[in-house]
């Protein structure tokens, strides 16, 4: 059973968060496993059954509403237009560096010195940012269907820019209708496509945040925080990069280009999979997730004790 609860992170920010596994015996000592949502997206986003697999898997899983999305601050800003956007000439009121911190100042509120952290979407680009800008305190980076920010890399479909630029739902059974209509197009397209459960986190993301505009005030951070492929150089973080081949939201060279950037990462294409957590893919993302935190975690912990001095008896000597 989660419950929602809320941390001051700084800079009048205000974050709606989960935790799944703190509480288990012997959860405390687990590692923490940060998961970072995406373009509009809520904590819920990531599934509950998916973060409880992780949880079991040996972790202390986070899970969050960056500012402007569901029940953590929404900012008092303009948002940008969809023409403002697509000419990449945007005036945002913050920038993924300001995502980044807000991430970094929940770990803070929690007492939590390093973490793993995985992202999805524009949620891979926060954790990226993370890494980039933090490196100190991420244990490792897990960037899943995102980009680096190039101009011409990692594009969604053009059929997908005609579905972000549609009239926002009004009503709850529009928000659950639109939410099918969204992940039928960006959604896998190789594995089984559950309608109810899509309309389902449709309605429920609905109760918790019905504003729209905080998701085009993503959107233009993404913007205009430009091209991050030489800051991605300097991650020194294990890396894996997970990219779907079927992906219409953020085209599968984005992922590649982020695989490029980050030197010693890996990455991981996924068959069939597309722009969201089908159920029948979690096995496999959730291994994937979950080994790449462990090897990071025992190669640290190979440094660590590597690096601690050792210590030589003293040889005694006897005066004849």
């Amino acid at each position: 059973m989660t419950r929602e609860r809320y941390a001051d992170v700084g800079r009048g920010i205000r974050l709606c968060f989960e935790t799944i596994g703190f509480e288990t015996f012997g959860g405390e000592d687990n590692p923490p496993l940060v998961l970072v949502a995406g373009l509009g997206q809520q904590l819920i986003s990531w599934p509950t059954a998916f973060c409880e697999l992780i949880a079991d898997a040996g972790f202390r899983v986070i899970r969050f509403d960056n500012r402007d999305a569901g029940r953590s601050t929404h900012v008092v800003a303009r948002p940008p237009s969809m023409a403002s956007v697509l000419l990449g000439r945007v005036r945002s009121a913050y920038e993924l560096g300001d995502l980044a911190r807000d991430a970094v100042g929940l770990l803070d509120a929690l007492g939590i010195g390093t973490a793993h952290f995985a992202g999805a979407s524009m949620g891979g680009m926060i954790a990226q940012t993370v890494a980039a800008h933090f490196p100190d305190r991420v244990r490792s980076l897990t960037s899943m269907m995102s980009t680096t920010g190039a101009r011409r890399i990692g594009r969604p479909a053009l059929s997908t820019w005609a579905r972000m630029a549609a009239r926002p739902p009004r009503t709850r059974e529009e928000a659950a209708a639109a939410e099918v209509a969204l992940f039928r197009h960006i959604g896998s397209h190789g594995f089984p496509f559950d309608a109810e459960a899509v309309a389902a986190a449709g309605g429920a993301a609905w109760d918790r945040d019905r504003s729209t505009e905080g998701a085009a005030r993503q959107l233009g951070a993404i913007v205009a925080s430009g091209d991050r492929t030489r800051e991605l150089a300097g991650v020194r973080a294990p890396a894996l990069v997970i990219h779907g081949d079927r992906d219409r939201m953020v085209h599968p060279s984005g992922g590649l280009a982020t695989h490029r950037a980050i030197a010693g990462s890996r990455l991981l294409t996924v068959t069939g999979l597309g722009h969201d957590y089908p159920a029948a893919a979690w096995p496999t993302l959730v291994e994937a997730i979950t080994a790449h935190a462990r090897l990071a975690d025992v190669a640290r912990q190979a440094r660590e004790n590597h690096a601690q001095p050792t210590t030589t008896p003293r040889r005694r000597t006897h005066a004849g």
